[in-house]
């Protein structure tokens, strides 16, 4: 009788620490066994030649979500986990959006209805707050964070979606007392709605200004900011899709200060640029997202911040919407940059784009690949060490690279429900061929083997990310001191 349910044999592992050859034992969906010669299982994987790799955590995507002017992303949770596995991840953690005047608790009820019966994969969810009533901050909230809703985002932007700043402080405040991690969309309105006007003026309605309006300095100041309200109360954040040179040194500029502050940028911002939005006709909207993708010199920059540990996690903020009056172009030819819907697609992509760039070419190691794109997702958001990694009793979240394979890459051959990729034309070399969720093999032979509604929801514990320092700047010290800190 096997010992195992599955053996993967004569692979090269890595973790987000080593790299070593060694067969892998799976009982029960968990990893049961690392190490040579191990027993036989019921299913043998011959590995040789072949990269074993953590499968892909996926922290920022938007999955089957409405977005604050009601268009609704192109992909449900079939399509997008479908698609997210054939590009080698195994969880997806999607936003439960909440709009303005909706109770937290209803918007999770609808998510998990639209979730349950359609995932592939396992999936956690982030809270997105727009509406923080006194309700939502000290009942709702709370409650759902020791559910398992552990994590939340926030916007300075989008008129129907941004906090003030005294807002942002009542949110921070509430994440720092119930131990949960505040993800920040970092731009300034302000600056983005009056650049807007002054273009729209001016008859400038190419989706190419979409990126002029997303002024780098929108998005530096607005991190600038986020992080000192932050440090005010001494509460750590994530500051989520970083394209700029400029924010990026704000971020590395509060590490350098010892605050836990926390980086993440997305593939957008390695491979696109802003020429790609300057197209023939509305083509250009494709590319539109925010903040918008920068120059040359700002991919490098992102680059070094994924070297030099200004970044620790690496998502796809998969936002799919199509190249239609559905999606990108609600009104038609008519469309103008202010109108386009925002985002780009790129949940299979992700992990393919980084390792064919990253480590074919030696930007990045292999262990550092899979710290940027599995183990650091888990760490951050209380899922690790179930996932993000490979080892005795994690669950048995597996991608088998082929290391050598060459791709090119089309818009038919992904499993999205877009219609079209950035990246089309891109030539890859590396790619996942089978994949494992909980020892089920998910993906294997170019064709999906499991079925819809088998992926399973995962609430996280408060991460250890979203501790305080203890180190508190003077004026609270003294409210501290009178018994008036912490609110």
């Amino acid at each position: 009788m096997a010992e195992y349910d599955v053996v993967i044999r004569n692979g090269t592992l890595a973790t987000a620490s080593d790299v070593f050859g060694a067969d892998v034992g799976i009982k029960d969906g968990i990893v049961a066994a690392l190490g040579r010669n191990i027993g036989a299982g019921e299913r043998e994987i011959d590995a040789s030649g072949m990269l074993v790799l953590p499968g892909g955590v996926d922290s920022h995507c938007h999955i089957e979500q409405r977005s604050s002017t009601g268009v609704m992303c192109a992909d449900d949770f079939y399509s997008a986990t479908v698609s997210a596995a054939f590009g080698g991840t195994t969880t997806v953690m999607p936003f439960a959006a909440q709009h303005r005047g909706q109770s937290l608790r209803d918007v999770v009820k609808e998510y998990h209805e639209a979730a349950t019966p359609k995932a592939v994969i396992d999936y956690a969810f982030h809270l997105i707050v727009s509406d923080p009533t006194e309700a939502v901050l000290g009942q709702e909230l709370p409650a759902l964070i020791r559910d398992g809703y552990t994590s939340f985002k926030v916007y300075m932007t989008y008129d129907k979606l941004k906090l003030d700043d005294g807002q942002m402080l009542d949110v921070l405040s509430t994440a720092r007392r119930e131990g949960a991690l505040v993800m920040v969309h970092a731009e300034n309105n302000d600056v983005i709605k009056w650049l807007a006007k002054n273009m729209l003026a001016r008859g400038l309605t190419q989706p190419v200004y979409h990126t002029v309006a997303h002024a780098r300095i929108a998005e530096s100041e607005a991190t600038g900011r986020a992080i000192a309200l932050a440090t005010l109360i001494d509460v750590p954040l994530l500051i989520v899709h970083v394209s700029s040179a400029e924010a990026a040194d704000a971020i590395r500029s509060a590490q350098g200060k010892g605050l836990r502050i926390y980086g993440e940028t997305c593939p957008q911002y390695l491979f696109l640029t802003a020429d790609d939005t300057d197209r023939i006709g509305l083509e250009g909207a494709k590319f539109c997202c925010s903040p918008p993708p920068r120059d040359a010199a700002a991919q490098e920059a992102i680059w070094r911040g994924l070297t030099n540990g200004t970044f620790q996690v690496y998502s796809s903020d998969h936002a799919p919407y199509r190249y239609d009056q559905s999606g990108k172009l609600p009104k038609g030819d008519q469309t103008t940059f202010k109108d386009v819907a925002n985002g780009v697609p790129g949940i299979e992509l992700r992990l393919p784009l980084l390792f064919s760039e990253g480590v074919r070419t030696g930007r990045i190691g292999l262990s550092e690949f899979v710290a940027l794109t599995a183990t650091n997702h888990a760490k951050m958001y209380g899922l690790h060490p179930r996932k993000g990694t490979i080892a005795i009793g994690s669950d048995a979240d597996i991608a088998i690279w082929a290391p050598d394979r060459e791709v090119t890459v089309t818009s038919s051959m992904l499993h999205d429900n877009v219609g079209y990729t950035p990246y089309e034309g891109r030539k890859i070399t590396g790619w996942p061929v089978t994949v494992l969720n909980r020892g089920r093999i998910v993906v294997a032979d170019g064709t999906l083997q499991v079925e819809r509604g088998s992926g399973e929801f995962l609430p996280c514990a408060p991460p250890a990310t979203a501790a305080p320092l203890g180190r508190l700047v003077p004026e609270m010290q003294r409210l501290q001191q009178k018994g008036a800190w912490p609110i």
